[in-house]
């Protein structure tokens, strides 16, 4: 199979959609579409039929996002149908799993690095083929370096294929609701001690001092990788290669600081029955917690393109709030560590009747008209380097994009995922056990360990 789209990697960002390139908002001016670009005609320069359709599945962007993208690429290419549905984070692992077990499994398809990519390895085509008729053989100069190296997170030894491309990037981070810390007296915390004496000093308010969503094992393993990121940087992934155990003093240390947080009430009480999305979410962008663990992506709650009239106060403009980094750990790192990576990237199935046009959509998505409309939503940060909103709708928006693009992306050196799905349950399984006080850290470190020798065993 050739994949017959051809374009060196500026022009493709520069052409395909009208980008905003290395500058500020607004700074860029689109190109005339060069060789090979897919134009308004439905073909490639080369004359692949873009004709037909095919059908999306993913939790993310999420769905009027995704309508502007699908929007995007149908106007630019008349005659072409992209199917999408966007599911809730959980019924869309139940979904997929279930097409790939019906082989009804969709032509383009949401993923993340690591563990849930390589789940599904068998089911994708390799992408680097249609990367590089797109964008040229240099087209991985295009990438944050962090969102290339999660994307082959997991692949056996010896395979290079990209299953998956990232359309978005990100840190996992807090957020902080600027008023309650205003109206409190209190600095956004830097350190563990400084955590809890907020945490205190908010009590008894009528909103939760640090909201937990706990009941969702990602969350729950986000969290986890930056509290053990910060007291031993870059040992759980030492531990998940086999290089370090499971066992060793400060991955337990970081299971009990997980702890912690329920068994000191530092998260409210009945976090682990909180799911983030749409609750945990819900209820903080209504003013009801001080503090959340989530991600760059919340800055999507202040979209440019919606009515501005419709978005709640605090998300206006992300006038209400302000990102940080997970508090250090006492005898960890001295500084707090950038845990993140790819929010979502995209596979194209092995099966797919229309690879060319699967290929078109998924590089239009990521650098294309479909990748503007993404990223002019704010629904996280571009996976590739120099692609900007269109627009910005208050001075405190742009300084948190720029806090994510400028200072903290590039500085992002730990993965918030595991590579092997049954170490990513585990940990979550563990994880939760320690939180409802079912296993001590040291019974959730061996619990994990236990599971990691049988990945290792094969």
């Amino acid at each position: 199979m050739k994949f017959s789209r051809k374009l060196g990697a500026t022009a493709a960002l520069a052409a395909a959609g009208g980008l905003v390139l290395a500058g500020c908002a607004g700074g860029g001016t689109a190109e005339e579409p060069s060789q090979g670009q897919t134009g308004t005609n439905g073909t490639s320069a080369e004359g692949a039929d873009l004709s037909g359709s095919v059908t999306f599945r993913s939790w993310s962007p999420i769905e009027q996002t995704t309508a502007q993208m699908v929007s995007a690429f149908e106007s630019d290419n008349p005659g072409t149908t992209i199917d999408a549905t966007i599911f809730n984070y959980p019924e869309y692992l139940v979904d997929l799993q279930t097409r790939a077990s019906s082989d009804t499994f969709p032509d383009i398809v949401g993923l993340q690095p690591g563990a849930l990519t390589q789940q599904y390895r068998s089911n994708l085509m390799p992408l680097q083929q249609c990367a590089a008729d797109t964008w040229g053989d240099d087209w991985q100069d295009m990438f944050y370096p962090i969102g290339l190296e999660q994307a082959r997170a997991g692949n056996p030894e010896g395979d290079d294929n990209f299953y998956s491309l990232p359309i978005l990037v990100q840190t996992v981070n807090l957020w902080a609701n600027t008023q309650h810390f205003a109206d409190a007296g209190q600095e956004i915390p830097q350190t563990w001690d400084e955590l809890k004496s907020v945490v205190d000093a908010m009590e008894g308010n009528d909103y939760a001092p640090f909201l937990l969503p706990a009941k969702d094992g990602w969350l729950r393993n986000a969290v986890f990788l930056q509290i053990a990121n910060n007291v031993e940087p870059g040992l759980v992934y030492q531990a998940e290669s086999g290089d370090a155990s499971w066992t060793e003093a400060s991955i337990v240390e970081a299971f009990d600081y997980f702890g912690r947080l329920f068994s000191e009430g530092i998260a409210q009480e009945g976090a682990i029955g909180l799911d983030a999305y749409p609750s945990g979410a819900n209820q903080f962008e209504a003013g009801n917690a001080a503090m959340i663990p989530l991600g760059a992506w919340w800055i999507q709650q202040s979209d440019p393109t919606k009515d501005q009239s419709t978005i709640p106060e605090l998300s206006l403009g992300m006038e209400g709030y302000e990102p940080f980094l997970f508090p250090t750990i006492p005898g960890g790192a001295s500084e707090s560590q950038f845990v993140g990576g790819i929010d979502v990237s995209l596979g194209i199935s092995a099966n797919t009747e229309n690879p060319d046009l699967a290929c078109a959509v998924l590089t239009d998505w990521i650098a294309g008209s479909g990748g503007q409309k993404l990223i002019d939503t704010m629904n996280d940060i571009p996976a590739v380097q120099g692609l900007n909103p269109s627009e910005f709708t208050s001075a405190k928006q742009e300084e948190i994009w720029n806090t994510f693009v400028e200072d903290w992306l590039p500085q992002v050196e730990y993965s918030r995922y595991f590579d092997d799905p049954r170490i990513d349950q585990a940990v979550a399984d563990a994880l939760a056990a320690v939180a409802t006080g079912q296993q001590t850290p040291d019974e959730a470190a061996a619990a994990v360990q236990s599971v990691q020798d049988e990945v290792l065993a094969g």
